[in-house]
Order: C-alpha cells, then structure tokens, then sequence
C-alpha cells in the first residue's frame, strides 16, 4: 500500500482539505445531538425560571433550534464540500496511476509480452483504479469520519464524567478484534478472485481478437464453454467471499448490539445515580449509534482494503518490472547510414540452445540484402533484433558505428519501415491507418506514399478516397490491399531503414508477384537500408547480398546467381519453390 501512498502525497493539499471537511462535518453531526440533549434537559419539563414569561421561553427554545438548524446546516455544507474534493483527489489519482501504468506496460521488454496475454494486464489496471477510487472513499467518508467521531465522543464523555470516556473507547478495541476474524481469509480470497479475473480478461480478449477463427471453425459453443468454466470459477470463490463477509457481518453486528447494550445499560444507571440528567442520555445514545454503526461496516472495509492491497501488490510488481534499456547519456545516431552485427547470437531465457549463433553482416545505405531459410531457422528472431525487440547476449550490433546498447532505441526506432507477414491496421480511414506513424504528414504526403506502394485500384475503389473507412483490422480491403496499405505507412515517415518480414508469404502467387514488384521498386530507388526477410526465394532475387540460415547460423552467402552455382541449401530451396510452381502451372 505504500505505492497508494506515494499517489496520494501528491494531492495532499487537496486530501487534507477534503478531510479537513469530514472532520467539520462529523463534529458539527455530533454538535447537532449534543445541542438536542440540551433541549431535552431545558424545556423538556417545566422550568420555574422561565415562569409566566412565554415570550422568553420562545427566545430560548428559538435559539436552541436556530444552533441546531446551523450545525445541521454546517453538516451538509462541509459534506457536499468533502464529496467534491474527494472524488477530484480519487479521480486523479486513479487515472495517474492508470496513465502511469499503461506507460510502463508499453516500455517493458517485448519478451514480457510473449509470455502474457495481452488482455492481462489491461484487467490489472482496470482493477487498481476501480480499487483505489473505493478504498479512498471509504477511508475519508468511514475511517476517518469514525476515528474524528470517537475523538469527539471521548472527549465530551470525559467531560460529564471521567469514567463515561475510558467506558466508550473499551468497546471499539473489543468490535475491532472481531472484525479482524476473518480478514486474513478474505484477503486470501479476493487474490485469487483477482488472479482469476485477469486470467478471464486475457482469455476474452484474446478470444475476440482470433473472432475470424472461432466463427470460421464453429467454435463459438466451445469458446463459450472454455471462458464460462473461469467465469463460474470466480462465481464460486465470489460466492465464498461473500459468505465470509456475511458471517463477519453476522458476528459484527451481534457483538455491536451486545456492547451496545452494555453501555446504554450503564448510561441508564449513570442516570439513576444522578450523573447525568436524561438529556445527556439522549445524546450519548446518539453518540453510541455515530461509534457503532460504521464499526458494523468494517467488515466491508476490511473487504475492500484486502482487494485493494491484492491490486497494489500487482501494480508495484508491474511498476518495478525493468523496462527496455535506455542510457543514461546516449550517442547520438543520426540518420542510418551503415548497419553491422558482429558475432552476434541470442538464446531465449528458458531455450537450451541459441535461437541464431554468430551471425555477421554489414550493410550501408542503398544497399539490400536478405535473409532466407526453412521455418525455425531464426529469421523471426533476426528481424526481432534488428529492431530492437530482442538485445544479443553475444556480439554488437552497430548503427552508424554506435553500439545498439548506447544509443536511444526510440530514436533509431523512429527510422525504421516495418512491413510485416500479418499487416496491423486499426479501424478508421485509410489516412488515420497512414497517420498513425507520422501523425503531422499532409494528404499530399499520404497520396505519395500510396502512389508508390502500388496502391492505384484501392484508392479507385474508395467512394471517400484516403477518408474511406476501412474497418478494423482492415476487413473491408483484401489482404494485399492491406499488404499495401502496411507498405505506405511504412514509407511514410521516409524511412533510413526498411525491413520486410515475410511480406509475400500470405498471398497468392499473383498479388505476391505484384508485391514484389512494389518491394523491388522501392529497393531500386536506393534511398535508405533494405532488409528482406524471406522463404519464397523469389521475392529476393534482386538483393545485394543473400544470407542463408539453418539452425541459427548463416551457412552461404552471396547473390542469387552464386549462391545456385553452390548448388547448396538455396539452391536446393530454390529448385523445390521452382517444382512447386511448375505443378501449380
């Protein structure tokens, strides 16, 4: 609870104000049923001092209730006052600790993410806000309230008679002990209440992502199924909570009710030994009824602070995660002009072996080349590399001859094209997808880059040219359209380095080979660094240099014309690829 603490001092001006108010509001409550025990002692029977004179007797009666109108009057202001500023203090600081959240997610090493589903940790900090909006408000509207009231009553039990001060504050340790009871069970509970709540969030959403999966395969029953079994998992453990709540309420409320009768029996003899006149009483009954009932809510209080430490424990587990590396006084890079791996190898932290081994190359700007091999051969891990997702645990990589680890990724990131197998687009129009890579980019800008990503048809096709919605995930524009689209955004923010993973792999032969005319067009020009990441071979023919991978290491190298003179692994590929297409003809 200590990371609630740290959000909360930074609004302490306005959380003191705020309970600042619950103070006034509770002692002016308390002063209302004081001021009504001194109407009961004055006028409630007749007095020889006001006599015949009604008039003074009005006055008086007049001004006891005027003190009781403005006391109740206090009550509401200070009330409507202490609301307000504790729901900015609460409304801020969950969506600071929300926003703070969703920073840190994004800058956590991407190997984080392949172990999680994606749906998780949105579920983690949609629970810590919602948690901590309710543990502040029932902190300043109950706790605090209720320890500023037993403060009062003490104070002005003392005062009518020291005995009537110690005999309130016996009964608050006596109702806490059995409030505390059952606490630790329903912490134990509600953590996996949560546990299983993420784990439901992940599931669903990722569900909802693969929806062209599951109803293409008529798996929505099954989907039901599978994702009912964890909701009726956290029904049953809501289920248990409950009861331990309800039991804790059970023993709570027969334990108030016991004290308090104990101490009204008390009152009553402190009545008969003339201690105290019956107006006095009055207002130490109400007093017992301001103590006692929000103690019978400390069942849910404890209920609530067990959630929501359950929620801070993860959210300070997410905010202590190691984000991606950034030094301190990084070199500045410039525009890519030069790209080297030197014996560079990576080994995933629970793999036996190294995903690629020794892996050199350089490049300069203009240049193309490419890496081709069977599936597991390590190109998904390569291109992980180039961009920064995955660090080597052997070699250097060199951009413009600054190792990767002293330069700020960001700002390499920043010139980079990434055209992948599975295009990302979001729902929208055709210029917002285009956008969301350089936000400030003009329509001209925009047509450009469509132009030459080959993108002619598309765009005769939309009814409101680069403003026609495309649906998310694109789902309105086949898959090479999307493809194109993925290669315009790409060029877009003129990039220094242009990767394409696989970006013919999905596609049928025809749209492939349009394709690749636009990739072999865009490399032609010679303005930035070219990647091909490939296993048609086709679509690589051109390249500068060709890196064959097996297991991990490059075996051959060379263009396409050397590397079938070796008569090797490419060549072999090449002739199966070549096989296949003359069956297809």
């Amino acid at each position: 609870m200590k990371i609630l603490y740290t959000y909360l001092k930074q609004h302490k001006s306005l959380l003191g104000l705020a309970l600042f108010l619950a103070a006034i509001n509770q002692c002016f409550s308390l002063t209302d049923s004081i001021i009504t025990g001194k109407l009961i002692n004055r006028f409630g029977e007749p007095h020889q001092e006001f006599g015949t004179d009604f008039s003074y007797f009005t006055k008086e009666l007049a001004l006891f209730l005027g003190l009781s109108v403005g006391a109740a009057m206090a009550s509401r202001i200070a009330k409507n006052f202490q609301d307000y500023f504790t729901n900015i203090v609460i409304q801020r600081t969950g969506a600071q600790m929300y926003t703070d959240g969703i920073k840190k997610a994004l800058s956590l090493p991407y190997k984080d993410f392949e172990d999680q589903r994606s749906g998780e940790t949105l579920g983690k900090l949609q629970k810590v806000k919602t948690d901590t909006e309710k543990f502040v408000t029932l902190f300043i509207t109950l706790i605090f309230q209720s320890l500023i009231g037993i403060a009062f009553v003490i104070v002005y039990a003392i005062n009518i008679n020291p005995w009537l001060g110690p005999l309130y504050l016996a009964t608050v340790p006596v109702i806490a002990m059995v409030s505390s009871f059952l606490g630790k069970k329903i912490k134990a509970i509600s953590k996996q209440i949560l546990g299983e709540t993420t784990a439901l969030a992940g599931a669903t959403t990722e569900s909802l992502r693969n929806i062209e999966l599951v109803k293409s395969l008529g798996l929505v029953e099954q989907e039901e199924k599978r994702l009912n079994q964890t909701t009726l998992k956290i029904l049953g453990l809501e289920l248990k909570k409950v009861r331990f709540i309800r039991s804790l309420s059970f023993i709570q409320g027969t334990t108030v009710h016991l004290v308090r009768t104990c101490l009204v029996f008390a009152l009553y003899c402190f009545v008969f030994d003339g201690v105290i006149k019956v107006g006095d009483l009055i207002t130490l009954m109400f007093f017992s009824f301001f103590i006692f009932n929000p103690l019978q809510e400390l069942g849910n209080v404890i209920a609530v602070y067990n959630e929501t430490k359950v929620s801070m424990d993860n959210f300070t587990k997410l905010m202590a995660s190691t984000s991606d590396p950034i030094p301190p006084n990084p070199n500045p890079i410039g525009a890519i002009n030069t790209l080297v791996f030197q014996s560079v190898g990576f080994r995933h932290n629970t793999a036996p072996g190294y995903a690629v081994k020794d892996i050199s190359f350089n490049i300069k700007s203009g240049e193309t080349i490419a890496f081709v091999g069977p599936s597991g051969s390590g190109k998904t891990t390569l291109v992980k590399l180039l961009v920064g997702l995955y660090q080597p645990n052997e070699g250097q990589i060199l951009y413009n001859n600054w190792n990767a680890s002293t330069i700020n990724i960001n700002e390499l990131r920043h010139q980079l094209g990434f055209v992948t197998q599975d295009p990302q687009l979001f729902s929208g129009t055709i210029r917002d997808n285009l956008l969301f890579v350089k936000p400030t980019a003009t329509d001209d800008e925009i047509l450009e880059v469509l132009k030459k990503a080959a993108c002619d048809n598309l765009l005769k096709r939309a009814e409101k040219g680069i403003y026609s919605t495309i649906g998310e995930g694109g789902i309105k524009v086949s898959g090479g359209e999307k493809q194109r689209l993925s290669i315009a955004r790409s060029l877009l923010r003129n990039p220094q380095l242009l990767i394409f993973d696989e970006a013919t792999s999905a596609l049928d032969s025809l749209t492939e080979e349009e394709i690749s005319e636009t990739i072999r067009s865009i490399s032609s020009q010679k303005n930035q660094i070219t990647v091909l990441i490939a296993h048609r071979l086709s679509t690589i023919m051109h390249a500068d240099k060709i890196f064959v991978l097996e297991h991990g290491h490059i075996i051959e190298h060379g263009k396409h014309e050397e590397l079938l003179e070796e008569k090797s692994l490419y060549y072999a590929m090449w002739r199966q690829q070549i096989g296949e297409r003359k069956k297809q003809k």
